[in-house]
């Protein structure tokens, strides 16, 4: 039995902790380039869990002609975008949503100094100048984009470069890992006693959620952090990824007394390896176990 207790963070240290995002998105590059590489329609909701496990997101803006993506429209809305009506002139030589863009985002460099990290949606070269006087201006910047559209300029430009096809083939491998164990669950649960009603079976669901759920989002969260932080990975600040990309998420309604005790089902199960630090009596995440 677990009698570790957890030290609240206070506001500023997670705002130390949690760097601050700008994201604009330059959507007709990258859905078109979702498209013509055979994938289904882009899906935001993946860029955001991807983006928010860096820091924490202030401010996304969309740009394109929206009369001709209507159906991409409330998937973006619902995610929060802003999105910026910049219809096609046929007569520019230039893309008009890429100029609005660049101006945008450096109005908020120079006025926003509180946001350290730019996150560009796109894998057009023509962002390459954006990039590059972010950089000058003492900004952290990271694009994505569709690995057979995006330009080796941009991605030379960048602190850091993330493929969307990656982002797809990593869900696509939850969801094929999260089948099977459902269908192990099933199976396993056809050869126990059906000593329960139905209805209490349905209010116990309804009471609490899938402690497997609760796992998966603490790997696949200490699995990014893992590979992008050299120093020591702490469970507190895995929580507050979580808590980031859903702000709802609270370990009690999966059956689990305080955060380290859900830390620790996933060490029993192997997936975890864990360290606890004396001094303050918290865990740090060693790496990923060998059943993860």
């Amino acid at each position: 039995m677990s009698y570790l207790f957890e030290v609240p963070l206070k506001r500023e240290d997670l705002m130390n902790e949690a760097p601050s995002l700008a994201i604009f998105c330059d959507f007709e590059n990258i859905a078109i380039g979702a498209r013509e590489a055979n994938m289904d329609d882009f899906d935001i909701e993946i860029v955001l869990e991807r983006l928010l496990d860096k820091g924490r997101v202030l401010v996304k803006k969309a740009y394109s002609d929206w009369e001709r993506y209507k159906t991409y429209r409330k998937n973006m809305h619902n995610a929060g975008f802003e999105l910026i009506e910049v219809p096609h002139v046929s007569y520019s030589g230039k893309n008009s949503a890429d100029i609005q863009m660049c101006v945008d985002a450096l109005d908020l460099c120079y006025t926003r100094d509180h946001i350290d990290t730019y996150v560009i949606l796109s894998g057009d070269s023509d962002f390459s100048p954006l990039v590059r006087k972010l950089r000058e201006n003492n900004k952290t910047v990271v694009a994505m984009g569709v690995k057979k559209s995006s330009s080796d300029l941009l991605i030379e430009n960048c602190d850091e470069f993330i493929y969307y096809d990656d982002l797809v083939r990593k869900k696509a491998g939850r969801n094929k890992k999260r089948g099977s164990s459902n269908r192990k669950s099933s199976t396993k649960s056809g050869t126990q006693k059906k000593s329960t009603t139905k209805a209490s079976t349905q209010a116990k669901t309804e009471k609490m959620g899938d402690k497997d759920e609760a796992i998966d989002l603490v790997l696949e969260t200490a699995e990014t952090l893992l590979a992008e932080r050299d120093g020591q990975l702490w469970g507190s600040i895995i929580k507050q990824t979580i808590k980031r990309k859903r702000p709802n998420f609270d370990e009690s309604y999966y059956g689990y007394r305080t955060f380290s005790e859900l830390l620790e089902d996933a060490q029993d199960q192997k997936l975890l390896e864990l360290k606890l630090d004396e001094k303050s009596g918290g865990y740090l995440i060693l790496n990923l176990g060998p059943e993860a």
